[in-house]
């Protein structure tokens, strides 16, 4: 189990009692402010604990719904517009409107941990909405997937989710000539 620092010293009681407990090697220092009850544990964990308020996105989340096999070398995060800058060199973060922040947003298991990520629908949308500042290869390789799963997605979540964005009528356009 991943614990905040909150988390690990209301566990042991006190700060005390937290610092034994990791001499005694019973929880396990991760990093700054992120302690565990296993020794090694899922970076993506660290990186949710440390970030509880964001949600998986980009190319990570593709990659966490096998849209993609190509393994990103950061983890994209989406944050709401207002958020503080993340300073972790691992996390690539996307402010996002407060108005559709909280589109899609549910949570999955990766590697053993729950996380929030945005559903398929949402992530079609991202896709579309970013699709030129992405190398075309890999949007080429999300598309095709997503052309194989449509029947198994929810139109009218897609549709819904894209009459709230900017642009609704680009998306939809795409929608229509990419996907369906």
């Amino acid at each position: 189990m991943i614990l905040s620092y909150k988390e690990a010293a209301q566990k042991c009681g006190n700060d005390y009692n937290l610092i034994k407990a990791v001499s005694d090697g019973c929880l396990f220092k991760q990093e700054e402010g992120v302690y565990s009850t296993e020794r090694f544990v899922p970076e993506i964990g660290i990186v949710t604990k440390k970030y509880p308020k964001a949600v998986i996105t980009g190319e990570y989340a593709f990659y966490v719904h096998g849209l993609t096999n190509v393994i990103p070398e950061k983890y994209d995060l989406a944050t709401p517009s207002k958020a503080a800058p993340m300073t972790d060199p691992r996390v690539r973060q996307s402010y996002v409107n407060d108005k559709v922040f909280s589109l899609g947003i549910i949570e999955k298991e990766v590697d053993g941990v729950k996380v929030r990520i945005y559903d398929k629908e949402r992530m079609l949308i991202e896709l579309l909405r970013k699709k030129n500042s992405m190398p075309y290869d890999l949007y080429k390789e999300i598309i095709m997937n997503y052309r194989e799963i449509i029947s198994s997605l929810e139109i009218w979540r897609i549709q819904e989710y894209a009459a709230i964005f900017p642009k609704s009528k680009m998306i939809a356009k795409a929608l229509d000539e990419e996907v369906m």
